[in-house]
């Protein structure tokens, strides 16, 4: 049976090939006239299944699988029909189920073999069809609707998009995931398909139609306001072609403004001296006058005495040890004597110390950087991290180990 299938579909393929120019010249005017092309050519083409009379005198058109292929592989823009025959095929997938676990159960293997082969095929048939849709719609949005050429052809078509996308999301809704489980039952194949390869692609497909939905009504709103701005722009055409005479007012030489051109209220400019004005003198006089006036309180210099100090008292300064800078010395301490290697983490564990753990870490690094060369050359120092998740060239540390050369 394969073998009657292969020559089938060998010579059906041929055909194609041989025929290409007769297939896209269908294609692309929509029909194709007895005239055109040799008779017997056409009734080959008619006998393949390619070409087909909806009536007879009328002329030659492309079967509709012929040309969703053709649309499909040449991503033709003009593709705008969605497949939502999503109940029929989820049909044919139980069926075919029900043959495959009655096979099973009759130890058919041979049989069952041929029936998971064929759901197989279905499922991704099924998965590729939804994935299609998705593309064909957003290859109208990223087009915005180009193989239209007026606004309200774009409106339409937006509004037949967003109409598919609605049937769409009804068919999504056929997928009873908790059916199919049932039906699949224990068998690993199967749940394979009908619940893990399903439902992972229902959920990204449905994600991804809202996002296209809400991207079809963006489209729209700004189809509309291009529309409403054309028939604006269209009837002050027509009123100048109705009125060759017609000029523009000069708004602001007319005493009654219209409202439209008062959009903001009027601003007074606060009053100020006017320097160049001789009656002003005498005001800009005393403003100056007064900014030359500077008060001196002498209680402020008494409070600033000089400081004195004795060089002697130096030497009885003592510096404060910093705890944290203690626990860094005994923690290198510890490494040189243990001579094995130690994270800070796991000090800081051991002795139960009571610094923050990043505050702590921070220390560590601190009291090694202020080691001398030759101090540092003891040790060896590796830092345990991850780089940053957002920012490149950022690693975060958690944890320093340190150990003897």
């Amino acid at each position: 049976m394969s073998q009657t299938l292969q020559v089938a579909g060998t010579k059906f393929l041929k055909v194609l090939a041989k025929h290409a120019d007769v297939i896209m010249l269908a294609y692309l005017s929509g029909r194709i006239s007895d005239l055109d092309f040799d008779a017997k050519v056409l009734d080959k083409l008619i006998e393949a299944g390619i070409l087909w009379r909806p009536e007879p005198g009328e002329d030659l058109r492309l079967r509709s699988s012929i040309r969703g292929l053709l649309e499909n592989n040449l991503r033709d823009e003009r593709n705008r029909q969605l497949d939502a025959n999503i109940g029929s095929k989820l049909a044919a997938i139980k069926t075919v189920t029900s043959h495959y676990k009655e096979a099973l159960h009759h130890q058919n293997l041979a049989e069952s073999e041929v029936y998971l082969e064929d759901l197989t095929e279905q499922v991704y048939g099924l998965v590729d069809s939804l994935k299609q849709n998705v593309r064909n719609l957003w290859r109208r949005i990223h087009n915005e609707f180009g193989y239209v050429a007026s606004i309200n052809a774009k409106i339409r078509e937006n509004e037949l998009a967003q109409s598919q996308l609605t049937d769409m999301r009804k068919q999504l809704e056929m997928f009873q995931f908790d059916e199919l489980a049932n039906i699949a039952g224990s068998s690993r194949e199967l749940r394979r398909l009908l619940v893990v390869q399903l439902q992972r692609n229902h959920s990204e497909i449905s994600q991804e139609l809202a996002i296209v939905q809400s991207k079809l009504i963006d489209l729209l709103g700004k189809f509309r306001e291009y529309l409403h701005r054309s028939q604006l722009l269209k009837g002050f055409v027509l009123h100048h072609q109705q009125n060759p005479d017609y000029k523009i007012k000069d708004y602001s030489q007319l005493h009654n403004v219209a409202k439209l051109f008062k959009q903001s209220r009027s601003v007074i400019a606060p009053a100020h001296v006017d320097v160049n004005n001789i009656d002003h003198e005498h005001v800009y006089g005393q403003i100056v006058s007064k900014l030359r006036q500077v008060n001196h309180n002498k209680a402020d210099s008494d409070k600033r005495k000089s400081q004195q100090f004795n060089i002697d008292d130096i030497e009885s300064i003592e510096i404060e040890n910093d705890a944290i800078k203690s626990a860094v010395e005994s923690y290198f301490c510890e490494v040189v004597n243990s001579n094995e290697r130690l994270s800070a983490l796991e000090y800081h564990h051991l002795q139960t110390l009571e610094f923050d753990k990043e505050v702590w870490v921070y220390g560590v690094l601190n009291g090694y950087q202020g080691l001398s060369a030759d101090e540092q050359e003891f040790f060896e120092i590796d830092t345990e991290g991850y780089p940053h998740p957002i920012f490149n060239g950022n690693y975060i540390i958690e944890d320093v180990e340190l150990g003897r050369k």
